[in-house]
């Protein structure tokens, strides 16, 4: 039984790779990888006031020290499943304004019935910044290392964000633009230093102390002052 199930992992994992490669191929030609990955993901933030019914509440938001938004998670299982994605997390100074983006990658597995491949858009909402803290010092365990909840969704969930809601992290899947609450334990999170020095040519610690930056960066904060904070 354990070498059937070391088989299985084996698949998984070479199938997440496959998928991985063919996004990273469907790229609009002279962007780079990192590129794509601000454009997906400004795409998910432009779509959190589409559905005010089916909407992360903006009451969260406006409260949170993080929001990480990591497009196109790609989830396969087959007895033994997977899943990994990459993305971007953006943390608040502290005076509340968005400090540049860095990027990060999720991966994670489960045991138990279960077939199929999907791809979905995940965002997580941190309202603690010890969390992210945790993440650029090393690997980061959903669950584990802080306390993690299916996020609420609509317009009066939002009125009573301030009183109940009182998990560290808040996690949220896309689909055809509605946003649902996810449960994520046990998914891992890790700074993704090739693709962050790729865009910057700097290290995560320095990108904030850049007088230039780049213009993709740049736009995503601009898109998450708008969508978040406005």
């Amino acid at each position: 039984m354990k070498q059937v199930l070391t088989g299985y992992a084996g698949w998984i994992m070479a199938a997440v790779t496959v998928c991985v490669l063919i996004a990273g191929s469907t790229a609009v030609a002279g962007n780079s990888r990192e590129v794509k990955i601000l454009q997906n993901s400004i795409e998910v933030l432009e779509d959190l006031r589409a559905i005010p019914e089916n909407r992360i509440p903006p009451a969260l938001l406006n409260e949170a020290e993080a929001i990480a938004v990591i497009p196109s998670v790609y989830k396969l299982g087959f007895i033994i499943g997977g899943r990994y994605g990459s993305g971007v997390v953006a943390v608040r100074d502290d005076a509340g304004n968005w400090k540049n983006p860095f990027f990060i990658k999720l991966y994670g597995g489960s045991i138990g019935w279960q077939i199929g491949a999907q791809s979905t858009d995940l965002v997580l909402v941190f309202k603690s910044r010890k969390a992210v803290d945790q993440i650029k010092n090393g690997r980061f365990t959903v669950g584990a290392d802080a306390s993690v909840a299916a996020g609420p969704v609509g317009r009066q969930a939002g009125a009573a964000t301030d009183v109940t809601l009182k998990s560290e992290i808040y996690s949220y899947s896309r689909s055809r633009g509605a946003f649902a609450g996810l449960s994520l334990e046990g998914a891992a999170l890790q700074v993704d230093h090739t693709a962050t020095w790729n865009l910057y040519e700097e290290t995560v610690d320095r990108i904030d102390a850049l007088r230039e930056v780049p213009e993709p960066a740049r736009l995503y904060k601009d898109v998450l002052e708008k969508h978040v904070t406005g």
